[in-house]
């Protein structure tokens, strides 16, 4: 890109030499997305296969008692499970604190207060004196409309973006806003699939409030980069490609999508530390959804508007620029 391209009072005319070739590397970029998207079906399937859902749901959404306990002592994983044993609660999952050994959390199927208080007196004991932090007990026909209300939640904020995004941008900005949302919803419900089989991560109620935020952050984002692109529009002289114009501005918001995500991201990893067991699935989610929203408005939400554009109306032409369709427009004479 050349002076000559720019009209003579550019105001960015000295950003022009960006650094990055971003939509030049496009196909690397929807590469790695669609390896992670794979993996993350693939995690789905196997946890469908394996659990019969494609998350593993937590007592919020499947029903069932949860226990966690601070033992007084290092404990076994066996030892649990053969107190359990004793109440025909084998089959129960036990997620135990690896570092100390005494912090566990054993989720059951749904008890009376009496069989849970029984469950208790067994770990005591045949395990080891413990201290019970937390106690939590939903019927499965709750955790049914838990799990339904969530689905609902999702899709209405969902639809209401793509109310939003279709009355702010032309149509294909939209699309591909949309496109990039249901990117990192995906993606993120994928690898989350991946992580229930993997370290037992489960899907709770705050799993849903992760993704409703995942796509507020999402699209905010992506709203910034598209509103700076229709900017330089503006400002670009008409001989420069429209690729050109969203690599610039990609160039121009990417100090400032990285490190408004990075400092968003701090306290997240502080709360996947120290925050427990309750709020670290919250945390990762939030981790996992955050990174693809600022990947996908950056790598995917602009580099297919650009793809797009040059299927139809060609690499340079000032339809690209203006989203017009070549054929649509009057025949001169």
């Amino acid at each position: 890109m050349t002076a000559q391209e720019l009209s003579p009072v550019d105001p960015a005319s000295r950003l022009l030499d960006y650094r990055f070739d971003i939509v030049g590397r496009s196909k690397l970029w929807f590469s790695l997305s669609l390896a992670v998207l794979l993996v993350g079906l693939v995690s789905m399937a196997f946890s469908l296969a394996s659990l019969g859902t494609p998350l593993r749901l937590g007592l919020d959404f499947s029903g069932g008692t949860l226990l966690d306990l601070s033992f007084e002592r290092p404990v076994t994983t066996e030892e649990l499970r053969r107190a359990l044993q004793e109440h025909n609660l084998g089959t129960s999952i036990i997620q135990l604190d690896t570092q100390t050994g005494q912090e566990a959390l054993i989720r059951m199927p749904p008890l009376t207060e009496q069989e849970r208080l029984a469950v208790e007196a067994t770990l005591r004991q045949e395990v080891a004196p413990f201290q019970r932090n937390l106690v939590e007990t939903v019927g499965p026909t709750v955790g049914r409309l838990l799990l339904r209300s969530g689905i609902v939640a999702v899709l209405i904020s969902f639809g209401l973006i793509v109310v939003y995004l279709a009355l702010r941008f032309q149509w294909d900005y939209a699309v591909f806003a949309i496109m990039a949302l249901l990117h990192d919803v995906v993606l993120t419900i994928g690898l989350f699939a991946l992580l229930g089989l993997t370290v037992g991560m489960e899907a709770d109620s705050l799993f849903v409030v992760a993704l409703l935020t995942i796509i507020g952050f999402s699209v905010n984002d992506t709203v910034v980069i598209y509103d700076r692109i229709r900017e330089n529009l503006r400002l670009v002289s008409r001989k420069v490609s429209f690729a050109e114009v969203v690599n610039l501005s990609l160039n121009q918001t990417f100090a400032r999508s990285l490190n408004t995500t990075l400092t968003t991201m701090l306290p997240l990893v502080a709360i996947a530390i120290f925050g427990g067991a309750t709020l670290k699935g919250f945390a990762i989610a939030l981790l996992i959804g955050f990174t693809l929203g600022v990947y996908s408005s950056i790598f995917i939400a602009s580099p297919l508007l650009v793809w797009w554009r040059q299927q139809r109306y060609g690499k340079s032409s000032e339809d690209a620029r203006a989203g017009r369709d070549p054929d649509s427009l009057p025949s001169e004479g």
